[in-house]
This record gives C-alpha cells, sequence and structure tokens, in this order.
C-alpha cells in the first residue's frame, strides 16, 4: 500500500475531524486520493501522504536543512528528552486516555519529531496525532519518516480543523492562536504549551548577541496571554543541561533561527569546539478549555 493510500484511508477513519480551510463546511475522502468539502473545494493527498490545506502560498523561513537538523537533535540526543517525558505524564494525568478516539494535534509541529518522540512514549492505543505546520517542507519530512500520523499543510488562522474535535492541543515552542485552540477543543480539552525561560540556550545567545536583551529570553507576556485565554491548570519549570559533542552543537545552531541574523565568525566559534553544555530552561504551561 502506498504512503498516499495510507494516509487517505487513515484520514477517511477520522475525517469528521477536518473542516474545509476556505468554506468552513466539512469534508470526505474521494478515491483514496483527494479530500474534498460539500462545496467541492478539492485538496489532493501527496505522495509522501500528506495534504496541502494552504490556500495561499506560504512565506515560512524555515527551510529543509533546519527541519533536518531540528529531527537530528530530537530524535538522536537526549536534549529534550525530559520535555517528552513531562508532556506524556501531564496528557496521562488531566486526560481520559480511554477515550476512543483520542485526539491529540500538534499546531506549529515543524517536521514532526517533537510529536513523535511523545507519540512514541505516551504509548496510548487509541491515540489519533494530527500534526499541522505552514511549512511544506517540514510536513513533507515528517510524512516521509513518520507512518500512522496525520500530517497536513495548514495556516492556523484559516484551521482546516473541525470544532471541538481534539482532546489535546500541543502548542511547543511555537506561536499560539488562543481563538482557534478553544474553538478545536472539546469541552475540558487540554492546551500544553512549550515556552522558553530565561535561560533557554544562554551558552548559544552569549556567544551570538552582544545584545542583553537577546541574551535573555522572557516570557512574561506569553504567559500572562495563555492565563487570559484559559483556566491555567499547572506550570512546570525544566532547567537542565545536558552536553552535546560538535556535530549536535551544528545541528542546535542549524535548527534555530537565533542563528539567522549572527556573524559568521560567532557562529564558526561556537561549533568549532569538541563539545558544550548546553542549558534548556523552559515553561510547560497546562490549561483547560473552560469558558
Amino acid at each position: 500500500m502506498t504512503k498516499k493510500v495510507k494516509s487517505a484511508e487513515l484520514v477517511s477513519e477520522f475525517v469528521a475531524a477536518f473542516r474545509c480551510p476556505i468554506c468552513k463546511s466539512s469534508m470526505r475522502v474521494v478515491d483514496f486520493k483527494s479530500l474534498i468539502c460539500s462545496k467541492n473545494h478539492t485538496f489532493d493527498f501527496s505522495k509522501q501522504g500528506y495534504v496541502n490545506l494552504m490556500t495561499h502560498p506560504s512565506n515560512s523561513h524555515y527551510k529543509k536543512e533546519l527541519f533536518e537538523a531540528r529531527h537530528k537533535i530530537i530524535m538522536e540526543s537526549n536534549l529534550y528528552t525530559s520535555m517528552h517525558e513531562t508532556i506524556t505524564k501531564v496528557i496521562k494525568e488531566y486526560m481520559d486516555v480511554s477515550l476512543k478516539p483520542f485526539m491529540v494535534v500538534d499546531l506549529g509541529c515543524g517536521e514532526g519529531s517533537h510529536l513523535q518522540r511523545i507519540l512514541d512514549e505516551c504509548m496510548i492505543p487509541a491515540m489519533t496525532v494530527v500534526g499541522l505546520d505552514i511549512s511544506k517542507e517540514g510536513i513533507a519530512m515528517a510524512a516521509k519518516r513518520y507512518d500512522n500520523q496525520i500530517w497536513l499543510v495548514g495556516d492556523l488562522a484559516k484551521s482546516p480543523l473541525a470544532d471541538q474535535s481534539f482532546h489535546v492541543v500541543l502548542n511547543i515552542l511555537s506561536p499560539s492562536n488562543y481563538k482557534e485552540f478553544k474553538r478545536i477543543l472539546v469541552e475540558d480539552g487540554l492546551v500544553i504549551k512549550v515556552v522558553p525561560r530565561p535561560n533557554y540556550l544562554k551558552e548559544l545567545r552569549e556567544v551570538l548577541f552582544d545584545n542583553d536583551e537577546k541574551k535573555v529570553y522572557k516570557n512574561d507576556q506569553i504567559v500572562s496571554l495563555f492565563k487570559k485565554h484559559l483556566h491555567l491548570l499547572d506550570v512546570f519549570h525544566l532547567c537542565y543541561t545536558k552536553n552535546l559533542n560538535k556535530a549536535e552543537l551544528t545541528n542546535l545552531v542549524q535548527m534555530t533561527p537565533l542563528a539567522w541574523s549572527a556573524d559568521k565568525a560567532r557562529i564558526d566559534a561556537f561549533i568549532n569546539r569538541d563539545s558544550a553544555e548546553i542549558t534548556v530552561d523552559l515553561d510547560i504551561l497546562v490549561g483547560v478549555n473552560k469558558e
């Protein structure tokens, strides 16, 4: 069975969770090759198995090299293992994971590696996961690598997801749209949002920037906005260091937009080391969808 047909079969099983991003009407899978709404807006499955539901060209600056580096850091190092374990614990503690289906969506999933690691960690049989990102490059990579998930190219502002269709929204180091989060979540559904704390990747920031504002990340406004839109259930602070080797340091630089505006000499100075301690400093915000 081709990836295209396999993906079409999976989407057809959960097609009620999707809506047309153009007219917001319901959708159906036709001939295992297209997702078509009741007004005949048509979106084809790619040979890699994802569906492009964008209504306009993407202006994403995230390129294939960034996603490749991100994949290697997430899947081949243990830099984010504690985050994946904490998110898994939250899902199991706050949600009834015996629900069938148990629907989880990662909004801003990139190349899908965080979502895959969390899926592997959870080991919940009825858990169906959807990854959505505006970057076609990222989603194509996710669909190529990870089977049994639904991968969508889409704009969160014109979401192809149906009302009250998901039990958990993941939003990992990515922008938020709380109006959409609340619309697609079931009542009492969870939003799990990961945001950087001041010391996140501080070793990289200190080498790349002279500007003190760029050296220290502040998340106060993001946390306040989260509390404004959702009932805050819990906050998990993760702060630890991991030793990365030279190859991992190169991947770290390539995966982060921090390096986009940095001087090449500074980047070279950072990656031309045999190893370095890197700080992960994150808040995991857990909120519930209550009016």
